[in-house]
């Protein structure tokens, strides 16, 4: 479905801000396209190499490993883009995106990205930036799972997920309140064991659960634990 000229430009999508390029003949060569809630956007060893730019909406990305097991990477939203790996090694895709809910995309064919990487060094540091940080998220995460039990990656992925709590000092807040099934698959374990731990947590005072959020009342002591397991491990 197309959209009104008037936002077809990747000027308007920040990751090429003050790129300091004509886009002109990059727009030409993208497609832009609506995505339904629940809507498949990306399917696992698809052979597309596109990459898509979310200009509003959520997605989730989920990564499936050797066994066959399917793990929630995390979530995306407008502002952000994948498929970027794809379209720099043309390799399968080694991930399901769905559009959490309706989603506006603009999707750039693997060639163009190259080449407007290549003309901009303001986006070649960007994109070197990004690929650093996601490298350091995911070895932050095969520590978590070499490491830490159960409950220790929960702690771990409730701070990651969180964010400051407006007009609270110190507290933080999942917002909406994840369900216990969509934690289970993000840390590798049972919806049963989220539910035990998260109730030990309230129990002690160390999260609640308000009507929009899950507040972490508490975060200096999931981090004291952490700081500990790790200890611990050394």
């Amino acid at each position: 479905m197309g959209w009104g000229s008037a936002v077809q430009s990747l000027a308007k999508v920040p990751f090429f801000k003050d790129a300091g390029i004509d886009f002109d003949r990059f727009d030409r060569r993208c497609a832009w396209k609506r995505f339904d809630e629940g809507e498949i956007c990306l399917d696992f060893e698809d052979q597309s190499s596109d990459v898509y730019f979310i200009i509003s909406g959520e997605v989730r990305i989920l990564i499936r490993t050797q066994a066959g097991k399917e793990v929630i990477l995390g979530e995306m939203r407008g502002g952000q883009f994948f498929g970027e790996l794809a379209a720099i090694d043309d390799t399968p895709r080694s991930a399901n995106v769905t559009a959490l809910t309706n989603a506006e995309m603009c999707i750039m064919p693997a060639a163009a990205f190259r080449e407007l990487v290549h003309a901009s060094p303001v986006v070649a540091d960007r994109l070197l930036r990004l690929l650093a940080s996601r490298i350091r998220e995911l070895n932050a995460r095969i520590t978590e799972h070499s490491v830490f039990d159960l409950k220790h990656r929960l702690y771990a992925e409730l701070l990651r997920m969180s964010v400051p709590r407006p007009g609270a000092a110190g507290e933080r807040s999942v917002s909406p309140p994840p369900f216990h099934h969509v934690l289970a698959a993000r840390i590798g374990c049972r919806r049963e064991q989220v539910t035990r731990e998260l109730s030990a947590l309230t129990s002690e005072g160390i999260v609640t659960k308000t009507r929009g959020a899950l507040v972490i009342v508490r975060p200096k002591v999931l981090e004291e634990r952490l700081a500990e397991a790790l200890q611990n491990d050394g």
